[in-house]
């Protein structure tokens, strides 16, 4: 059997006399590397009829003006038709199976007399849990106008995010539309690849019915990762203060070193490694340390406040590559401790603002999951203002001891009472039986 993943562009345009390449994707899997590949053209009857195969038939027709190249390691073949005819105009399939009714792609190729530049689609790969980068060429509209990201489907392209501010559901957190260069190209960027982001996509300017969308994306996520799963949430307190550590390649070579705020496929730079420090955050933002030998950044945030809560983008980039990860802070209004695994006892903190707080602290530590580019660990921000200084902790094992122990200091003083009041009493018993038989 093969795997129900493959996808090729909808839509393929030609000159006469010209050739045009297509190219169909699937998932590198045995079953899908060794099956049959095919190209047919679908007849009035509605039958599809081979043009060529990895079996190696072609048709008549066709013979020495079509190839099929397949690259089993990429997970895409190739079709190529050249001394394109008016009459080759018409809606095709490229798939995989023993007959033309497997599992196919359909598509609509328009040969005309002049096609103008054509252009193939690229192929990006991804790496499950990973990050790509896209970059879309300028297209022949104004810099003001919309830029959008969409996927393909067998009729239109369905919008993933736009700059007006849409992102889809399954995207939020996860997507970045670059503002757009002095050249007019921009990037798109998407982090936690999943494998359902597997896919052909579009981006470009104005509305999505527009043939200004130059570039056209066949994006292939890995089954396999390297990259761990890793939670995507990191809790903070109101007043409090956490560490994120970002991870990046240290092999890379990158320039910069950042973290954002991501809202609405946008993302306002915050904090970079060459000492910017976005103006809301100044005082209570900084990257606290960059280790190049181990490919680590770690970023701190104090004097939390509610609004801090959201999405956040670590990312390194270079010349050539970007890479992401997200995460998003909650924020608790309330300040509670977190309960260190090493310890039993559960210290409540006081804040205060007064200096009088700071005399005897307790420590209060925050402990956070970090994590950035597919590595999992773990750091402890340690905070001082606590606990008033008459506030103390006593376990239940204490008590006891220290009960015991008044004890103990009172028993030399109240047995020789105890023993001097038994005497008398006995004594006054005596004496009292006495006198009853003195006065028989």
């Amino acid at each position: 059997p093969v795997s129900s993943t493959l996808y090729g562009a909808r839509f393929l345009t030609g000159e006469v006399g010209g050739s045009v390449t297509h190219q169909c994707f699937y998932s590198i899997m045995p079953a899908n590397k060794h099956d049959r590949k095919y190209w047919c053209k679908i007849a009035g009857s509605g039958v599809c009829y081979t043009i060529i195969s990895t079996t190696g038939y072609t048709s008549k027709d066709h013979a020495g003006r079509v190839s099929l190249e397949d690259i089993p390691q990429n997970g895409t073949f190739m079709v190529t038709m050249t001394e394109l005819k008016k009459s080759d105009t018409g809606t095709y399939r490229c798939g995989i199976g023993t007959t033309n009714r497997d599992l196919y792609v359909s598509l609509n190729l328009t040969v005309l007399a002049d096609a103008g530049a054509l252009r193939l689609t690229e192929l990006i790969r991804g790496e499950l849990r990973g990050s790509v980068t896209v970059l879309c060429p300028p297209g022949d509209t104004q810099g003001g106008e919309k830029k959008f990201w969409c996927k393909l489907g067998r009729t239109s392209c369905a919008l993933i995010a736009d700059t007006n501010g849409y992102v889809g559901k399954s995207y939020q957190g996860r997507i970045f539309i670059t503002p757009q260069e002095s050249s007019g190209a921009f990037k798109i960027l998407i982090n936690d690849l999943k494998k359902e982001d597997s896919g052909l996509y579009r981006c470009g300017t104005g509305s999505l019915s527009s043939q200004n969308s130059p570039r056209v994306v066949a994006l292939q996520v890995t089954a396999a990762s390297t990259l761990p799963k890793r939670p995507k949430f990191l809790s903070g307190t109101v007043g409090g203060s956490l560490s994120l550590k970002c991870h990046y390649d240290p092999k890379g070579n990158y320039e910069k070193k950042y973290l954002c705020r991501w809202k609405e496929a946008s993302c306002s730079l915050l904090v970079d490694v060459d000492g910017f420090v976005h103006e809301s955050y100044k005082g209570r933002i900084q990257i606290a340390s960059n280790d190049q030998e181990n490919g680590i950044y770690t970023v701190v945030m104090s004097h939390l406040r509610e609004e801090d809560a959201g999405w956040y983008w670590c990312g390194a980039k270079n010349r050539h590559t970007e890479h992401t990860s997200s995460v998003k802070l909650r924020i608790q209004k309330e300040n509670c401790s977190s309960q260190d695994p090493e310890t039993s006892t559960l210290v409540k903190p006081t804040l205060s603002s007064s200096p009088a707080t700071y005399n005897t602290p307790t420590q209060r530590s925050i402990t956070g999951l970090m994590y950035v580019m597919g590595t999992v660990t773990k750091s402890t921000s340690t905070l001082l203002p606590t606990a008033a200084p008459s506030t103390f902790v006593t376990s239940a094992s204490e008590i006891y001891r220290k009960s015991s122990s008044r004890e103990s200091h009172l028993l030399p003083v109240v047995l020789p009472a105890l023993i001097l009041l038994i005497f008398i009493t006995t004594l006054a018993l005596i004496k009292i039986k006495l006198r009853k038989e003195t006065g028989k």
